[in-house]
Order: structure tokens, then C-alpha cells, then sequence
């Protein structure tokens, strides 16, 4: 009888690599709690007198290499394919995160039947029962007929169900498992072996697979960091549930644009796109009070007017507190300084809160002129006109810098019906095609803003 090869286990620290041939809830070399994790070890496969195969001379040039084209397949949501850059790659991974209830599951399950008109596509359940997605499939009125779906946490079995399928779904990531490892589903290593065989089955095959995958309490998508890196394009989902409106934010994308953001309703039919952002990052009552101020955001491909709301009060304590949502906390600061220092604005003995409209993120330089307009309305009790926007980034000094994409924005200005925009002046030689359909300020320094909209 030949001897048969077994799968061999060992633990490893996810911190400092130590192994150990058994569990352990402390790390011998290190000492950090609970990082021993299970991995595979591929026993070596015994010589039998072959020679080693001899590598080298398979290196080319770059401008040798053939290009190859992706072709794109609609999901049937305008903005889902806007996010992964212009359609679903084949052969490729995308990892949806999100927390429980944004609405995952639904939206894959749209893009699923649509898929399943034309293409063979396979529903991998390992959280819900067939009836469970069948009963939501109703709820949504979708067509369904041709949609495979199976009822497994197993990972092993997937492969032999997926003769002919283009497109597969995995409910989640976190609840399917392989028998060659030990551990229970969910932990690190499973989450790890479980996505590395996606990825091979996804590169052999040319199959696409939309992976669910679950949220710590933090934020962050759970299990180990790899599951990022191996995959092709990473999303999240993100939004309250208490609010219809949901963004779904490229994190990664291999394929595309990670600056994309899609705007989704959650409505009693399913997940519908957003075209029309004023009623999501603009508010009705703008410009009634202090405190808001709106900038044309270049996010991917697409720029859209977003409102900045923010609230200056007396601090009872000794140390104020700032509070940014959508605005990096360091950058809020900094803004915060600049107008203490350079504008005369005693910011120091208040509770500062920034508000970024409708949860998007705004990380670009761009923002701070408005981020700056909005601090400096609330703070001298002044509204900024309904009807004017401003962007720009600020420096250290005071000064107003040269942006990118300024004819894009004063455009989108121009098209959402705004009658003024403050610019940067390094930026008024590429926009002055547009001063007879808006007025067109120019500003060097954050003072001259702050005057020209509060005089």
C-alpha cells in the first residue's frame, strides 16, 4: 500500500511567527495573549531520484508583454458598476463589508438575479436557508428562475458545484469552513484557507466571486489582514439603519478608481442608485442658519456638492472637545489653528463638532476652505448664502492654494443652480469661461474669505 500523505497543522503567532505543534492562549516567544493561530503545513513530498527542474530565462521586458483587456459585465445597478470602475471583472474577487443589517445581502442578491438572466451564477448560503433568500427574492419581485443557490458552510463541496457557473456569491465569508483545518468557522486561519482557495478556484476557473464578509465593533473587516490583500477590489457598505440612504465606498480596487462612492436608497423594493446627490449631501434649510457651508467634492470620476455643518459652543470643561464625522480629526485641528492664529477667530474655549452631510468621507485638500467658511459662520453667528459654495486648500500660512479639477467643480456649481463661488486666485485663469453664468470670487488668503462672505 502506498503511504498516504496527511494534512499536518501547526499554530504560529500572528505577531512574531513563533510555532508550536498545539494550541497555547499565550504566545511562549512573545507573551501576547490569544494570537496563536492555525495553519496548514504541506508535508514535503519524498524524492525519487528526479532532478530539480532548473528555473531562470523566462524574465522579459515589460514592452514584450501582450495587453490584455477586461471585459465588463453590468451588475444592473448604475452605481454598483461605477464603484468596481465600469462593470464586474471576470475571473476577479470582491469582498463587501459592512455591519450586520446595511443591507449586504440584499444588494448581492439583486446584482445575483440580474446576473442569472444571461449568465450562470451560483448562491453560496452558509448563514440563510434557500427559503430564507428564496422568501427575499420575493419580497423584491426579482426574477429569479435561473438563480443556483446551495445551502452549505463547507467550503470543500463548492467546487464540484461549479461546473459552468460564472458568477458565484458567498454568504459569508465568516461562516464557511475547510476540514483541513481544525479550527471553528470564523477564526483566523479559516477565514484565511477558506479565501486563498477562493482565490485559486477564482484564477483557474475565471470565475467571479462576491465574497460578504463581517465588521468588527471597530469598523474593520474581521479576520486577518490578508483577506484584504488577496483579494481584487474591496467595499464597504456603510450608513445608519435608521436612514435610507446608503454609500457604498471602494476601498481597494485593482480594476478601478478607490476615490469611487456609490449613493444607494434602501426602499421597500430593494437597493435603488442615486443619481440625483442634492437631496442626500444638501440640506433644505442651508443658509437659514450658522454654521454650514457647501464645497464641490471630487470623489473618483464625479464631483458632487456636499454640505459641511459644523457647531461651535462654550466648553464646561477644561479641555474643549473636537469632534469630527467625515473629516480626519488631525486635519480639523490643524483648520482650527489656522483661524486662530491668521484670522483672529478665539476657537481655543469652544466645543467644535464638523459634519460632513449624508456620512460621506471628504479627505481631500480641497475641503478645507469650506471646512474653514462653515467653522468661521458658526463661530460669528452668520449664515453662508444658500447659493454659494466654496473649495480650496489652505496652507499653514493662511494662504489659499491651487486645487485640481477646478473647472470640474465650478461646472457642477454652475449646474446645481449656485450663483457664487470662491476659488482660489491661482485657480480664476481656468475657470473665467464660466464668469457670465456665476460669479467667480477669487481668494488668496482665509481671511479675504472669511471677509468677503461675512462683511
Amino acid at each position: 500500500m502506498g503511504k498516504v500523505n496527511k494534512t499536518v497543522t501547526e499554530y504560529v503567532c500572528s505577531e512574531c511567527g513563533a510555532t508550536s505543534p498545539r494550541w497555547l492562549g499565550r504566545c511562549p516567544s512573545c507573551g501576547k495573549f490569544n494570537t496563536m493561530v492555525e495553519e496548514i503545513v504541506k508535508p514535503a513530498e519524498p524524492s525519487k531520484g528526479a532532478s530539480k527542474p532548473v528555473y531562470g530565462g523566462r524574465a522579459k521586458p515589460l514592452s514584450e508583454v501582450a495587453f490584455e483587456r477586461y471585459d465588463r459585465t453590468s451588475s444592473g445597478i448604475s452605481e454598483f458598476d461605477n464603484v468596481l470602475g465600469g462593470g464586474i471583472v471576470a475571473g476577479s474577487l470582491v469582498l463587501l463589508g459592512g455591519d450586520p443589517g446595511i443591507g449586504k445581502s440584499t444588494l448581492l442578491t439583486q446584482i445575483a438575479a440580474h446576473l442569472s438572466k444571461q449568465k450562470k451564477v451560483l448562491y453560496f448560503s452558509a448563514e440563510e436557508s434557500c427559503s430564507q433568500v428564496k422568501m427575499r427574492a420575493e419580497r423584491l419581485n426579482l426574477e429569479y428562475g435561473n438563480l443556483l443557490i446551495i445551502n452549505e458552510t463547507c467550503i470543500d463541496s463548492l467546487e464540484g458545484e461549479l461546473d459552468g457557473v460564472e458568477f458565484c456569491i458567498i454568504d459569508s465569508i465568516q461562516a464557511v469552513y475547510t476540514d483541513d483545518l481544525a479550527s471553528s468557522s470564523g477564526s483566523v486561519g479559516q477565514v484565511r484557507e477558506c479565501a486563498s482557495k477562493l482565490m485559486r478556484i477564482a484564477k483557474s476557473r475565471g470565475i467571479t466571486f462576491f465574497i460578504i464578509g463581517h465588521v468588527t465593533k471597530e469598523g474593520a473587516l474581521a479576520g486577518p489582514k490578508v483577506l484584504e490583500h488577496i483579494m481584487d477590489t474591496v467595499l464597504y457598505f456603510e450608513g445608519e439603519n435608521q436612514e435610507n440612504f446608503r454609500i457604498l465606498r471602494a476601498v481597494k480596487n485593482r480594476f478601478g478608481n478607490v476615490a469611487e462612492v456609490g449613493v444607494f436608497e434602501m426602499t421597500g423594493e430593494g437597493i435603488i442608485a442615486v443619481t440625483d446627490y442634492s437631496g442626500v449631501f444638501l440640506s433644505e434649510s442651508r443658509g437659514e442658519e450658522a454654521g454650514s457651508a457647501v464645497t464641490p467634492a471630487q470623489t473618483g470620476a464625479r464631483c458632487m456638492n456636499v454640505e459641511i455643518q459644523s457647531l461651535v459652543s462654550k466648553t464646561t470643561f477644561g479641555q474643549p472637545r473636537r469632534m469630527p464625522l467625515g473629516f480626519d480629526y488631525n486635519k480639523l485641528v490643524l483648520m482650527i489653528a489656522v483661524l486662530e492664529k491668521r484670522c483672529s477667530l478665539a476657537l481655543g474655549g469652544y466645543d467644535i463638532y464638523v459634519n460632513a452631510m449624508g456620512g460621506i468621507k471628504l479627505n481631500e485638500p480641497a475641503c478645507d476652505l469650506a471646512l474653514c467658511a462653515s467653522l468661521a459662520s458658526a463661530y460669528l453667528g452668520k449664515p453662508v448664502d444658500k447659493y454659494t459654495a466654496v473649495f480650496g486648500e489652505v496652507g499653514l500660512t493662511g494662504e489659499v492654494r491651487a486645487v485640481s479639477y477646478c473647472e470640474k467643480r465650478v461646472a457642477e456649481c454652475v449646474k446645481m443652480g449656485f450663483k457664487k463661488v470662491l476659488v482660489p486666485a491661482k485657480n480664476m485663469k481656468s475657470v473665467a469661461k464660466y464668469a457670465d453664468k456665476i460669479a467667480i470670487v477669487p481668494v488668496l488668503y482665509v481671511n479675504t474669505m472669511i471677509k468677503n462672505l461675512f462683511s
